[in-house]
């Protein structure tokens, strides 16, 4: 398909800067048989006792380093963990990362590049790894928020919480799964004594997600490929979900990313732990996910083709154009919209 399909004209005042407070006072876009203007905060009504929230468990790495390379200064984006102590990153100024190259952090904290990738990529292999890597990289590093929200001085200090969702417990995200952002503990004990359940994926988000599609057809993208886990306590609980009847709901692309990984054909759901590089479009069939919970996402982008795929191109677009007149905060600290799957009308 062609890309500028996906595109549509966003003012700038519509960009979040920063998130609701509390968390679930977020407004919420329910798109099912018709348009619906809620907040986060209904979820307990609008879901239904025996439905399974799918979440993302990751937690956000101060993945943005700054370093040194000889005399010149560079910059370092983590994207994911390679090998024990390898880690592929995004780069820039690109031409100082030789093969051999060494970055050094300061306070003995260093790196060597040992491979060069196309688009600023490299592999960097560093002198320290488990606790020891995470301690340096929380001394040295910083929030890694998206290049949209504006942040003259460097993230602040709220944004180091701001930015990681209730569920964060497993370290290896340099990007937040921001529809996990809009709970809060009084939310999830209100959904709990509803009936509505919850099980925790983990997908480590890579700086990949930051990256525009610059190819004009949809056939020509490739992935960056993003380490996933789902577990055997999740298939068992997507299995007791639709014996009952009930709805599995995709809390986020990357919870219903990985769902669909590890979905066979028959759409029985198989524990599943290795890389997810899964590209979604419309045609894509799914197997597992019944509604789908997400931000607002960009122009043009892998998200926002994902989300058509799931609920149809037109009715993306007429709830884009819904939420933009009605002044809907947009992307990764911004509002929420609950969707129904095109091929099960009637949902919500």
């Amino acid at each position: 398909m062609r890309v500028d399909l996906f595109d549509f004209a966003l003012p700038s005042g519509l960009i979040a800067e920063r998130p609701a407070s509390p968390r679930d006072a977020a407004r919420l876009l329910v798109a099912g048989a018709y348009l619906a203007d809620r907040h986060v905060r209904d979820l307990p009504d609008l879901l239904r006792p025996g439905d399974l929230l799918v979440v993302n468990d990751t937690r956000v790495l101060p993945a943005r380093l700054t370093g040194r390379i000889g005399d010149g200064r560079v910059e370092v984006t983590l994207d994911r963990e390679a090998a024990l102590g390898r880690w592929s990153a995004l780069v820039r100024p690109a031409k100082r990362f030789r093969t051999g190259s060494v970055v050094d952090f300061g306070e003995g904290f260093a790196a060597t590049v040992v491979e060069r990738g196309d688009g600023g990529q490299v592999t960097l292999d560093f002198e320290v790894t488990g606790p020891d890597f995470l301690f340096h990289i929380a001394r040295h590093g910083a929030v890694p928020l998206p290049p949209y929200i504006s942040r003259p001085a460097g993230p602040e200090t709220a944004d180091t919480e701001d930015y990681q969702t209730v569920f964060a417990a497993r370290p290896g995200a340099v990007a937040a799964p921001t529809a996990g952002l809009h709970f809060t503990p009084d939310l999830l004990a209100r959904l709990a004594v509803c009936g509505v359940g919850l099980a925790k994926v983990t997908l480590h988000v890579g700086a990949g997600t930051f990256l525009p599609v610059r190819v004009d057809d949809t056939a020509d993208h490739r992935m960056h490929p993003e380490w996933g886990r789902l577990g055997g306590d999740v298939v068992e609980a997507v299995e007791r979900t639709r014996r009952a009847g009930r709805r599995v709901v995709a809390v986020g692309s990357t919870s219903l990313r990985l769902l669909e990984t590890a979905a066979r054909d028959d759409g029985d759901v198989r524990p599943f732990e290795g890389l997810v590089d899964l590209f979604i479009t419309p045609g894509f069939r799914f197997r597992v996910a019944d509604l789908m919970l997400t931000n607002f996402h960009l122009p043009r982008s892998t998200l926002l083709m994902l989300v058509a795929a799931f609920v149809g191109l037109d009715r993306i677009k007429a709830a884009y154009a819904h939420a933009i007149a009605e002044r809907y905060r947009f992307y990764s600290y911004g509002d929420a919209c609950l969707l129904e799957r095109a091929d099960q009308p009637g949902t919500l």
